[in-house]
């Protein structure tokens, strides 16, 4: 089969047989066009010609400009179109052995509680624009959601007397997250007055813009940008980090890691754990910081008895 076709066909089984969320098939579509140019520059143009030495020339290669986790999502890519093609057509599976290690030591950035606080207080919530654009972010940091969890969120599901959303996560799963007592007076206020004046034509979506439309994820990563500009944040926030921020906070604050996994909705607890690292990191700034021992001369141990 030519490589084009084969991957039409698998785009097209992604988003009808597996309920692929469209940022997922985005960067299965981005993974997998790289993927498909470089065999046309080894002569490769039939998924049949196509050998484990070939994947793991591609890999190799690719290792030389990106991070390892986008090395390692990008494999997942190559690995999931070669299963999937094997499966359908009953062919050798060239990616079968695939693999690459995820070890990307970064910790996720995020933002101190400061950073958000003045964030949050940038609005004018006079205006009906910066009141939603202030509640679509506080809901964000408040219950820790995912970007397209918050723009997806429907009235149904947001219940502002009992504090609580019902949140629909990766792969259809729901769960139940509290909203920060904090943030509830903000969006009633949202709900009851902008929410209303915004809306062209019945809705069941939380979240709209001016004209009645969804909000898009993008809005609400330029929105971000633009807030980075204007307050001279030092760090490029993205709705993610708001997600990262919110989890860091509550392990800070006490929360047990697997609550937070809840909260977060996350599968495999291992992902919750990198915000363990966070944390150990902010208390070994803490005693490098404030621990008299740790300054060069402060502390004279010749004198022990």
């Amino acid at each position: 089969m030519k490589t084009d076709q084969a991957l039409k066909e698998y785009l097209v089984h992604i988003q009808v047989n597996e309920s692929k969320s469209p940022r997922t098939v985005s960067s299965y579509i981005n993974d997998l066009n790289q993927y498909i140019a470089w065999l046309k520059t080894q002569k490769i143009y039939d998924t049949e010609k196509i050998r484990p030495k070939h994947v793991q020339a591609f890999i190799i290669e690719q290792k030389q400009t990106k991070s390892s986790a986008s090395l390692a999502r990008m494999a997942a890519s190559v690995r999931s179109f070669h299963r999937d093609l094997s499966f359908m057509y009953q062919t050798e599976n060239p990616a079968l052995n695939l693999r690459v290690s995820r070890n990307d030591t970064r910790l996720p950035v995020y933002c101190t509680k400061d950073e958000i606080s003045r964030l949050m207080n940038s609005f004018d919530d006079s205006k009906p624009e910066e009141l939603m654009q202030h509640a679509l972010l506080e809901m964000i940091y408040s219950c820790g959601l995912r970007v397209s969890e918050v723009t997806s969120l429907t009235i149904a599901r947001v219940d502002l007397d009992s504090g609580r959303v019902r949140v629909l996560g990766k792969g259809d799963k729901e769960r139940i997250v509290p909203i920060a007592h904090g943030s509830i007076p903000l969006l009633k206020q949202y709900r009851d007055t902008v929410r209303l004046v915004f809306m062209k034509k019945k809705t069941q979506l939380f979240f709209i813009n001016r004209f009645g439309r969804k909000v898009t994820s993008r809005y609400v990563e330029l929105l971000l940008n633009h807030k980075c500009d204007e307050l001279n944040f030092g760090k490029n926030i993205t709705p993610h980090k708001l997600r990262h921020s919110y989890a860091t906070h509550l392990l800070m604050g006490g929360a047990d890691l697997r609550s937070i996994q809840e909260m977060l909705g996350h599968a495999d607890i291992s992902t919750t754990e990198i915000y363990t690292h966070v944390a150990d990191s902010q208390l070994f700034e803490g005693y490098r910081k404030f621990h008299p021992g740790s300054l060069e001369g402060d502390l004279d141990y010749d004198d022990e008895e």
